[in-house]
């Protein structure tokens, strides 16, 4: 039996966090004051979950810098949305410009942080996150490579497994890459991995979870500091 099917028989029935929690974890990574980018998916969730004690000027690749949460129903403003076409609000301050400008930011190492969605992780930090080999259609990369390489720190906020129970998290992406050796930190529905010379260094474990069970749907080993608190939303 392949190792990544035989994987799918040892899947623990503890509860994970959802796409929301995930999103509400990967916040609290963002240093008060910081310039971010939001990629598509679970990390476009995330201006809804900033702590209220800090400030962070979210960039929309349309042309927005000091992007707030998303528009609750009865607030849209179809004229002031995000990338994706979200209606979205503003914060004090925020200023709007070109699209070609909002690509020269993430080019020119203007970002602090950038959290985008990813099909694969390697243990090197290697990205893969536009296009599933054998999927219909051409794949959509964006500007995901443009915001990999120009970000001074870039958070991947996925999954930890497929729906068929195959990790995510591998020693080698076979999927077409984004980038290379261009993730630090790692947030899943199961945990918090940093990426480090040294390998993945396991940080935190979902609520119910041990490291044995994560590691055991990681397709990469799992460096570990000492004991592993569990992750925490606050």
């Amino acid at each position: 039996m392949p190792a990544d099917r035989a994987k799918e028989n040892v899947v623990p029935d503890e509860p994970r966090l959802t796409r929301e929690q995930i999103a509400q974890r990967a916040a609290l990574e963002l240093p008060d004051g910081a310039y971010v980018n939001l990629g598509w998916g679970i990390p476009n969730l995330i201006a809804d979950y900033l702590p209220r004690e800090i400030t962070v000027y979210f960039h929309s690749e349309n042309g927005i810098l000091g992007m707030g949460r998303r528009a609750k129903p009865g607030e849209e403003d179809y004229d002031l949305v995000d990338a994706m076409k979200v209606p979205v609000t503003l914060i004090r301050g925020a200023s709007f410009f070109h699209q070609a400008d909002a690509h020269l930011m993430t080019r020119g190492g203007h970002l602090d942080v950038s959290v985008l969605g990813g099909f694969q992780v390697s243990e090197k930090g290697d990205l893969a996150n536009w296009k599933i080999p054998g999927a219909k259609g051409s794949g959509g990369i964006g500007g995901a490579m443009d915001i990999a390489a120009g970000a001074k720190k870039l958070i991947v906020c996925m999954e930890h497994v497929t729906k068929d129970g195959v990790p995510k998290i591998v020693k080698k992406c076979a999927y077409p890459l984004t980038g290379l050796a261009c993730v630090d930190t790692i947030v899943t529905d199961l945990a918090v991995i940093d990426v480090q010379p040294e390998g993945l260094v396991l940080r935190e474990v979902a609520p119910g979870w041990t490291p044995e069970e994560v590691q055991k749907l990681t397709g990469a080993p799992l460096i570990n500091k000492g004991r592993v608190p569990e992750i925490s939303l606050r």
